[in-house]
């Protein structure tokens, strides 16, 4: 019944959002259809056609505002550099982990949605504003290297991404259940990593 009082007060997209994070929650992004949401609402199955064409663009617009909470958290954490290059990008890192940790939900869509980030040009854009963090971070960590020495940044952000999602991947709990346990928190395995590479290419 509340559900349906939310849709005559036109929150239906709001209530359709939010029903299908709780069903990503308990079974992943690729678990449940448009007319299991509709019913967790309260509505027709015709009804949340009115918002989104189908079940990828439901699940486009929680990726896409997943990677905007994202983006935010990690500019927060780099600010700005600040103390250095070096300490901003495990800032940065540690905030990527926390985001990994609160929102499983929203970090499921952001990178298991099922379909290809270019199929939706607003949720391809919003990644690649999150990206953008990293990358402004690993260009000034190489800029703080060795002239003559310093490694492509692109290829720096890159490795730094694939370090961050792959431990939030193996040891952070998501919706598809517990992770591999570990006898350290996966913060301070990161960290260390991160320093290992990042004192390998100077």
């Amino acid at each position: 019944m509340a559900a349906r009082a939310s849709y005559h007060h036109g929150n239906l997209r709001e209530a359709l959002i939010a029903a299908a994070l709780d069903m990503i929650r308990a079974s992943g992004p690729n678990g449940f259809t448009l007319a299991e949401v509709a019913r967790g609402v309260g509505v027709s199955g015709a009804a949340p056609y009115r918002h989104f064409r189908d079940r990828n663009a439901l699940i486009a617009e929680i990726a896409k505002q997943g990677f905007e909470k994202f983006a935010e958290e990690l500019f927060a954490a780099w600010d700005e550099g600040r103390p250095n290059a070096v300490a901003a990008v495990e800032a940065c890192a540690r905030a990527y982990l926390g985001f990994a940790r609160r929102e499983p939900a929203f970090y499921a869509a952001m990178f298991e949605p099922g379909f290809p980030l270019e199929d939706d040009p607003a949720l391809l854009a919003a990644s690649e504003r999150a990206f953008g963090v990293l990358r402004l971070a690993a260009d000034a960590v190489v800029c703080a290297m060795q002239r003559g020495k310093r490694p492509p940044s692109l290829m720096v952000a890159l490795h730094v991404w694939s370090m961050c999602h792959g431990v939030a991947s193996l040891f952070i709990e998501g919706p598809s259940g517990s992770r591999r346990k570990l006898p350290m928190a996966p913060e301070d395995l990161l960290e260390a990593g991160l320093l290992i590479y990042l004192q390998s290419v100077g």
